[in-house]
């Protein structure tokens, strides 16, 4: 019989995490009924162990090397059999019962699409990377000039943060993140998930991208609720930024065209040399990957500012 939702949640040295994740889906459940599915990106900590000796309800994936997070939320994906498919990440804790939450706030309200929740920090503080505003010229243009640093949480000047919101009310949004995103098993192989180019960050975003396009209306449901850990997936601050400003990159190769795509480029390469710049002269390190991630990616721009391939692999 198949499930109402399928949890999808892709791990990579996951060990500390993955219980309280787990117990969570579990524990707070109400009446929906669940299929968990964990695809481990070849973990070389005690995080397979965990599921399998602790959640033996758990279907565990295990494909041997690292597929990176978009092709293993498809590989999860195409093994669910429910009705909606929940993406979530090893380092979030379900709150409030919010899988039901959104699984009947989707049933309700079936136009939108894709949805999204409300994340907090371990402190009980709001965590705002839930969603963002959608990149536009605007909001890389505030990037380029420091704008969008300087006044933090303005809507005019930092667009994508989506201003001062605090994600308390229903709201359509630009991206909504893969820490916690559900979309009906229909609508998942209509968008064809994700684009695998992504290995990880900016998979989101043009999948909400995507989902916009064909008339979805991507929302959060401040009411299905989660806690999220942000930040412990890259090893060093450079390595993370890399893989971030290539999936921008390759976000506008896809979806920008012309000199709109060139003004974009432009303005993501003039913003990291403006921070690398304000490094040098504040006197960090320029070798240190960890103390000096402006200077890194700027070294390397060539590499980030040339995305994935254009060729976008087919979904499962």
């Amino acid at each position: 019989m198949s499930a109402d939702v399928a949890i999808v949640i892709v791990t990579y040295n996951s060990a500390g995490e993955i219980a309280a994740c787990l117990r969570s889906v579990r524990d707070q459940r109400a009446r929906v009924t669940q299929q968990v599915i964990v695809v481990d990106n070849n973990s070389t900590d005690e995080t397979t162990a965990i599921v399998r000796e602790q959640f033996p309800e758990v279907v565990l994936i295990e494909p041997r090397k690292n597929l990176g997070f978009a092709a293993g939320c498809n590989l999860a994906a195409s093994k669910a059999d429910a009705a909606y498919i929940l993406l979530l990440n090893p380092d979030t804790e379900v709150l409030d019962h919010g899988i039901d939450v959104i699984v009947d706030f989707a049933r309700q309200h079936p136009h939108y699409g894709l949805y999204g929740g409300r994340a907090f920090r371990p402190d009980g503080s709001l965590e705002r990377s839930s969603c963002w505003g959608a990149p536009t010229l605007w909001s890389f243009t505030t990037f380029a000039l420091g704008l969008s640093a300087i006044a933090r949480h303005n809507a005019l000047l930092d667009p994508e943060s989506l201003g001062s919101w605090p994600r308390d009310t229903v709201r359509t949004v630009g991206v909504i993140t893969g820490c916690f995103l559900l979309a009906s098993k229909t609508d998942w192989d209509r968008l064809g998930g994700f684009d695998e180019r992504y290995f990880m960050y900016g998979e989101d975003a043009d999948l909400t991208r995507r989902a916009w396009d064909l008339g979805m209306k991507p929302v959060i449901c401040p009411d299905a609720k989660f806690m999220h850990e942000v930040g412990k997936s890259s090893a060093t601050r450079l390595a993370k930024s890399m893989l971030l400003y290539k999936g921008k990159a390759c976000y506008v190769r896809t979806h920008w065209k012309g000199l709109h795509q060139s003004l974009g480029l432009a303005m993501l390469s003039f913003g990291v040399w403006l921070r690398a710049m304000g490094e040098r002269i504040r006197g960090f390190d320029t070798e240190s990957a960890d103390q000096s991630p402006w200077s890194g990616l700027w070294r390397r721009r060539r590499e980030w500012r040339a995305g994935y391939p254009h060729q976008r692999p087919a979904g499962p």
